[in-house]
Parts: C-alpha cells; structure tokens; sequence
C-alpha cells in the first residue's frame, strides 16, 4: 500500500534531481581553474527513452508528438563534456553558465519545496479535521 499519492513520489524524485545537480554545479564551479578538468552535467538517463515507450494513447496533431505516460525521474545519470576546451588549460568549465544554472537550480528547488510543503500541509489540515 502506497502511503503517499503520486505527486508526492514525483516531488521526491525531483528534489533529489535538483540536489545531485545542485553538486555537480559546485564541484564544475570547485574545479574551474583545475587544469584539464572537464565539465559535468546530471541528465535523466532513461526519460526520452521512457517518454518513447508510452502506453496511454494522446490526441495527436502532428506526427511527431509523443504520447503520454507517467515517466519516473530515478535514472539520473552523470555525463562529462569531453568535447571542449574553453582555457588553455585544458579546462573547459564556463563559470557564468554554472553560475547561470546554479541559480536556475535554485528557483526549481525552491519551487518544489514550496509545493511539496504545501501537499503536507494539505494532509495535515486532513489528519486535523479542517482545522
């Protein structure tokens, strides 16, 4: 029996998101001047995938649509841009970008705790009786 509903769980997994790329942010903005360090990012592994593999059928009105399904966020997944090099260096961490992301990060993560207190707060006045 699930205790919680699934926004809940949804909430969850996002929060834990939000927090394994609030450190990645620190540990690229940590080692922007450690030479040939390259820069990480936490992606979803598997979300296209799951998004691809939908069962609920969706009024489409273009071929290239995708249908609904609910796509869990648990494959979070580490990669590292091996691919540039913005010092000479070797190094390749862009600060105002992390900086930029950081605080993109922020607001996602501030937004979720504000809606996942209020779901709590929610079942509390529940438990309470309206009071």
């Amino acid at each position: 029996m699930k205790l919680f509903s699934n926004t809940i769980s949804t909430l969850e997994n996002s929060l834990n998101y939000s927090s394994t790329k609030q450190k990645v942010i620190a540990e690229n903005i940590a080692n922007a001047d450690t030479p040939n360090f390259k820069s990480k990012n936490a992606r979803f592994k598997s979300t296209m995938e799951a998004a691809m593999d939908q069962t609920l059928q969706a009024r489409k009105t273009n071929s290239k649509h995708l249908n609904f399904k609910g796509i869990t966020m648990s494959n979070i997944a580490i990669t590292t841009d091996r691919t540039t090099s913005y010092h000479n260096n070797g190094n390749n961490v862009d600060l105002d970008k992390e900086m930029s992301d950081l605080a993109a990060n922020q607001i996602y993560y501030n937004a979720l705790i504000d809606r996942i207190s209020g779901k709590f707060k929610s079942l509390q006045s529940v438990i309470r009786g309206g009071k």
